[in-house]
């Protein structure tokens, strides 16, 4: 057994690591009598790419890109290759991600598993709205290939089904054209919740919207925040790849290091850095869509006992208000806080998570009791606002809440391989 982690480094717990170079060895080579769940980058936060007690199918070997159509933008590649690896290919012949997360560090088999969204859900959709085509290895040895028209119960569940269907081979995805690596950044400085719903109703024909909101901040500067929006651009030029640059973070830091005083500084430099209400200008996607990114393993700046992070998303903005209020009331400090409208572009995933609403995403380092209750308490105010959180990011869902958000979950139950199952599973159905 290992000390496999997720992102947020909690839960622990111990299971078996087995690295799958060729879908051909499954399932014959892991017929140990331990549940089975495939992992990629280990990106999720909490406890969705763990089984504690079984087995991890590292999928990260099956790496392979199989077939380009340089006309159409359709792309093949096994489940194991990153959104980094496919932009590093598809960016110089003119072609993009149709939807990205905030990280490039995960693979596709994750982005379908989780369904994951981006800056342009309002627009786009989730991942799984761009994925063609699928194939589908199932323990018993039975492969499906699934598509919209075939198969299409699999692949809805499938889709936003925290790897727990089988195990993807390889993924066929409609990418978008792009005649530049650039994107036209427009970036607005706003106070307060009322302020940010109009820049998001004025700015709704930029293809990417996202905000920065100071969860830290109360009075007068309470939900103050940063509005950014962006296209790519439409000037033609050169798209060769650029190594971007990174730094490793360290060290863990001290649990004392991340409190409600250096936070709020940090916050109030990075509000205060924009010294004009609005700034607009030419970068690179990378910053753009990654700026986490450059800095490599920054989970460790939560500290060893790890982070949680909470993401809702509800209908109205007077829970989102009740939610920053809890935040700010709890002493708890978060600098890593995104706000978004989502839109109502519909996705094929049976348990996919974004509705039409507003959803908000921040970290809390670990402090023993404190942030367990607070995170309890703002998925009960999801739960009643009639919200739901996402299990990509959740360490602490209860079962109801779970039933309650994914009313279709009985019949994406149906689906499960036999042999697979994940401590995320576990601890909602159990």
């Amino acid at each position: 057994m290992t000390n496999f982690q997720s992102w947020g480094r909690y839960p622990r717990g111990e299971q078996q690591s087995k690295p799958l170079y060729w879908p051909s060895d499954f399932p014959g080579s892991y017929g140990d009598g331990t549940s089975l769940l495939p992992v990629g980058m280990g990106r999720s936060y909490g406890d969705v790419c763990l089984n504690h007690d079984n087995t991890v199918l590292l999928t990260r070997p099956l790496d392979r890109l199989l077939t380009f159509d340089p006309q159409t933008g359709r792309l093949r590649c096994e489940t194991g290759v990153t959104l980094g690896e496919i932009l590093e290919f598809a960016v110089p012949r003119g072609w993009f991600l149709p939807v990205t997360p905030g990280t490039k560090f995960v693979t596709v088999g994750g982005a379908i598993a989780n369904d994951v969204h981006g800056k342009n859900h309002h627009v786009a959709g989730t991942f799984g709205r761009h994925v063609r085509m699928f194939e589908l290895l199932r323990s018993d040895g039975s492969r499906r290939f699934c598509s919209a028209g075939q198969n299409s119960d699999w692949f809805e569940a499938t889709i936003s089904g925290l790897g727990l269907t089988g195990l993807i081979h390889w993924a066929e995805i409609q990418l978008k054209p792009i005649v530049s690596r650039k994107v036209q950044y427009q970036a607005t400085k706003f106070h307060g919740l009322d302020e940010f719903l109009a820049l998001s109703e004025q700015n709704r024909n930029y293809e990417y919207t996202v905000s920065w909101i100071d969860c830290v901040a109360r009075g007068k500067n309470a939900a103050r925040g940063i509005f950014m929006c962006g296209d790519h651009s439409a000037i033609n030029e050169p798209r060769e790849p650029r190594r971007a640059r990174t730094i490793n973070f360290p060290m863990d830091l001290p649990g004392i290091a991340l409190n409600r005083a250096t936070v709020g500084l940090f916050n109030a430099l990075y509000f205060h850095k924009q010294t004009s209400k609005q700034v607009s200008k030419l970068v690179d996607y990378e910053p753009f869509f990654y700026p986490l990114d450059a800095i490599l393993r920054w989970n460790r700046m939560y500290g060893k006992e790890g982070l949680l992070q909470f993401q809702c998303v509800v209908p109205q903005v007077d829970a989102i208000r009740e939610i920053l209020n809890a935040i700010a009331r709890s002493g708890l400090a978060s600098f890593l806080a995104v706000l978004k409208v989502c839109g109502d572009v519909r996705s094929p995933g049976m348990m996919s998570f974004p509705k039409p609403g507003i959803t908000l995403a921040l970290d809390f380092p670990i402090r023993e009791g404190r942030t367990f209750e607070l995170v309890d308490r703002l998925g009960a105010m999801t739960a009643e606002a009639g919200g739901r959180l996402y299990p990509a990011k959740d360490a602490r869902m209860t079962g109801e809440q779970f039933r309650n958000f994914y009313p279709r979950w009985q019949e994406f139950s149906s689906y499960i391989d036999r042999r697979f199952s994940s401590s995320f599973w576990r601890r909602v159905m159990l």
